[in-house]
């Protein structure tokens, strides 16, 4: 499973996922400044997932035509502290996650 961090993301979260996760970030991919529509073409063609904090994604896009799933973390802030309790289930949705589809994993 490879997944992508999106540039709002602290990258000290790559290091909580479970070893089978290969996690990829926005910045270091060099895609940091895409919108959001480009950045997640360009995403699926190497990544299984699409995680961010994005509340707008699903209103934004045509995810039926978005072939990578999307995970949206809903904290108090996206300061690694705040998204530590969030990754366990992160890796637990990961693994029915279908590519299109949206979930929200909250604190």
């Amino acid at each position: 499973m490879r997944v992508l961090l999106d540039e709002n993301l602290p990258h000290k979260l790559r290091e909580l996922f479970e070893d089978n996760i290969e996690v990829g970030t926005v910045s270091y991919r060099g895609w940091k400044g895409k919108e959001n529509g480009e950045l997640l073409r360009i995403a699926a063609n190497e990544f299984d997932a699409f995680i961010t904090m994005d509340q707008g994604i699903p209103n934004q896009q045509n995810l039926s035509e978005i072939k990578i799933g999307i995970i949206v973390l809903e904290a108090e802030s996206n300061r690694f502290e705040d998204l530590v309790p969030l990754i366990s289930e992160v890796d637990t949705m990961l693994k029915t996650l279908k590519n299109g589809q949206i979930v929200h994993v909250r604190f």
